[in-house]
C-alpha cells in the first residue's frame, strides 16, 4: 500500500485546543501477563537475517481447529490444533495447543474476540522468539489495525529491550474465517520474553485492573508505598506474602528517590534512558492509560540494582480515542494537541489528567528535563521511521477483507491517512511542547 508521509512541518492550524477528558473506567485489554514458564530461547524477534526482516511484513494464514468446541471463557483452555501457512515454508507450523479468550473490554464489549494460545511445546512462531504462550490481538476498536504495531516499531527503534513484535495473520476458526489478527508474544518472564530470573527477578504491572482496588480477591498485588500506584507482581509467579512485601519495599526505594528528586540516586536505581523512552512514547501516542495507570510494565533482574521500564503494551486507548463512545466507537485522531503529561508535567499544567508522580516528579529536576529534551531530538526521527515501517505491513486485499468481515463506521484507507496526519502533526506539535518544559 502506498501511503506518502506528510511533510514533517505540516500545519497545526486546524487542531482544536485541549478539552477536559474524564479518565475512562473500562480500559481495553490488559490480560496479558502471568503463567511464567521460563519456556523460551533467547528472543530472536526481528533481529535475524534479511529474509526474516522482509517476511515479517507478509500476512500468513493461521487455522485453529477445536473440533467444534466453543471458546467461551478467559479461564479454560480449549484443546486445539494450530496451523500456520506462511509465505515462506520455513515459517509454516503445525502443533497442538490450548486456546482461551483474553482481554478485558475487548473480550466483554466487542463481537470480534481476542485469544490467547498456549502451545503444548514451545516453538518459534513466524520468526519470533521461542515460547509456548502467544496472543492474538483482535484490534477491533482500532480502525487501522496499526496502533499497537506503530508503538512496537517505535519501541524497537528506540532500543527498549523486550519490545513485542508484530506478525499479521488471517485467522480461520473451525473452518470459518474470523478476520485479521495481530500475533505477538505474551508479556511474561522467559528467555524468549522478559529475560529475568524466574525466582528472583521482578516483573511488575502498574495496572488498576490488576491492583487491590479492582482485584481485591487476588493475592499478587499491592498499593505502592509512596505514590499509591496499583501494582501486580507478574514475576515471580504466584508470589508469597514475603515476596510481595519485598517487591513493595524495593519499589519504594526508587519511589522515595524520585519523590525527593534526588537525580543522582535515581540514576543508580533506574535505567533513566528506558524511563524517558517509555514515558515519551506514551505521550507521543497520547496514551491516557498512563493516568490510571494501566498496562505499564517495569522489571528488574536478580542481583541488579536498576529498574527498567517495559515492555510496551496496549495502545488502542491512545491516539485521541473518543471515550464518550467507548463501548461501540472507533473514533480517533480528532485532535493532535491533547496532552496526557501536559505542558508542564511536574505541575500537570495544560492537561485534564494528573498522572502519578512516579512518572512526572522528575520533570521538576532540571538535569532530567535536559536529558528528556535531548532524547526527543532522536525520538522524533524514530517516529517517522516507525510509521514507514508500520505501513509495510498493510496489504490492501487483506485489510479490505477485514473491513468486509467486521464492518464499522470507518474505512481503513481513510483512517490510515488520518493516523498518518495525526502522527506527523503531533510530532511537530511536541517539538514546541517539549522545548517548553
Amino acid at each position: 500500500m502506498a501511503l506518502g508521509v506528510v511533510a514533517a512541518g505540516c500545519s497545526d492550524k486546524d487542531a482544536d485546543e485541549p478539552t477536559p477528558i474524564v479518565t475512562p473506567q473500562d480500559p481495553d485489554d490488559d490480560d496479558n501477563q502471568g503463567d511464567n514458564e521460563g519456556d523460551g530461547d533467547e528472543n530472536n524477534g526481528d533481529e535475524g537475517d534479511e529474509n526474516t526482516k522482509e517476511m515479517k511484513y507478509r500476512v500468513a494464514q493461521l487455522s485453529i481447529d477445536t473440533g467444534g468446541a466453543a471458546i467461551s471463557t478467559k479461564t479454560e483452555y480449549v484443546p486445539c490444533t494450530v496451523t500456520i501457512d506462511a509465505d515462506g515454508e520455513e515459517w509454516d507450523y503445525e502443533g497442538t495447543a490450548g486456546i482461551r479468550g483474553r482481554g478485558n473490554s475487548s473480550w466483554e464489549w466487542y463481537p470480534k474476540k481476542p485469544y490467547r494460545i498456549k502451545l503444548d511445546k514451545k516453538a518459534e512462531l513466524m520468526g519470533m522468539g521461542s515460547g509456548k504462550s502467544w496472543v492474538l490481538l483482535a484490534n477491533y476498536r482500532d480502525p487501522t489495525d496499526l496502533m499497537n504495531t506503530f508503538v512496537f516499531e517505535l519501541g524497537e527503534l528506540a532500543g527498549l529491550q523486550y519490545t513485542n513484535h508484530t506478525r499479521y495473520v488471517e485467522v480461520t476458526l473451525n473452518g470459518e474465517y474470523i478476520g485479521l489478527y495481530q500475533l505477538t508474544e505474551q508479556v511474561q518472564q522467559g528467555k524468549g520474553r522478559v529475560n529475568i530470573d524466574e525466582k528472583e527477578g521482578y516483573l511488575l504491572s502498574l495496572d488498576r485492573d490488576d491492583g487491590p482496588e479492582l482485584a481485591p480477591e487476588e493475592t499478587d498485588n499491592f498499593w505502592s508505598e509512596v505514590y499509591r500506584m496499583p501494582v501486580c507482581v507478574k514475576n515471580p509467579d504466584e508470589p508469597s506474602a514475603e515476596v510481595l512485601a519485598e517487591a513493595k519495599s524495593e519499589l519504594a526505594i526508587l519511589e522515595r528517590a524520585i519523590k525527593a528528586k534526588d537525580y543522582e540516586l535515581v540514576k543508580t536505581l533506574l535505567d533513566v534512558e528506558s524511563f524517558i523512552d517509555y514515558v515519551m512514547i506514551q505521550e507521543m501516542v497520547y496514551n491516557v492509560e498512563l493516568d490510571a495507570p494501566r498496562s505499564m510494565f517495569m522489571y528488574r533482574d536478580k542481583d541488579e540494582e536498576q529498574w527498567h521500564m517495559g515492555p510496551l503494551w496496549d495502545f488502542d486507548a491512545g491516539y485521541d480515542f473518543d471515550w464518550s463512545n467507548m463501548y461501540t466507537g472507533h473514533t480517533f485522531f480528532t485532535n493532535h494537541k491533547e496532552l496526557v503529561l501536559g505542558t508542564n508535567p511536574y505541575t500537570h499544567a495544560g492537561t485534564s489528567y494528573e498522572v502519578p508522580g512516579f512518572f512526572s516528579d522528575l520533570f521538576g529536576v532540571e538535569e532530567f528535563v535536559s536529558d528528556y529534551k535531548t532524547r526527543w531530538k532522536h525520538m522524533r526521527d524514530y517516529v517517522l521511521q516507525a510509521w514507514e515501517a508500520s505501513k509495510l505491513y498493510v496489504d490492501d486485499d487483506v485489510w479490505q477483507r477485514e473491513q468486509d468481515t467486521w464492518p464499522i463506521s470507518k474505512t481503513y484507507s481513510t483512517e490510515l491517512n488520518r493516523m498518518q496526519n495525526w502522527i506527523n502533526n503531533r510530532r511537530v506539535y511536541l517539538d514546541s511542547v517539549i522545548d517548553g518544559y
